[in-house]
């Protein structure tokens, strides 16, 4: 599959984050070819601020695999991640984050700071960003024009 047809699967969990009034952020996990974690933003749903996509499906792939290294994995993320999510992404090893579009407020990754590319960090990540890009924004615009 390609970056287009992960990220498709990332937009369905955005999907049901947006129908349960949760921000519609999705993300997924893949390694080695196949899907191992899914997730959606659940801050409200648990009361949680670190309930964001990323987290959650980074947990989700840690527990299917046995480990906290998730060496071998890539996330899939519909919106740039965040200064906590981009501390979790370097913290299980991710090989790759790919992302649908940017978060000019708070993205971490490229857009207002790159939390990745410090130089002290023992892990490097590889970021893809732009990956449905219109398609992520749509989902985010759609559900603050629905709340004004």
């Amino acid at each position: 599959m390609l970056h287009n047809d992960w990220m498709r699967l990332a937009l369905r969990q955005a999907e049901l984050a947006f129908e349960h009034g949760e921000v519609p952020i999705g993300a997924i996990v893949v390694h080695k070819g196949h899907v191992i974690a899914a997730a959606y933003n659940e801050k409200e749903q648990r009361k949680d601020p670190t309930a964001h996509a990323e987290v959650l499906a980074i947990q989700r792939a840690a527990e299917v695999l046995g480990s906290w290294r998730l060496t071998e994995a890539i996330l899939y993320v519909t919106l740039e991640p965040c200064p906590m999510c981009a501390g979790a992404i370097i913290q299980s090893r991710l090989k790759q984050i790919v992302y649908g579009c940017a978060d000019l407020k708070g993205g971490a990754t490229g857009s207002v700071m790159n939390v990745l590319d410090y130089t002290l960090w023992n892990h490097r990540v590889d970021v893809v960003a732009g990956v449905l890009e219109d398609e992520c924004s749509e989902i985010l615009k759609s559900f603050f024009r629905r709340l004004r």
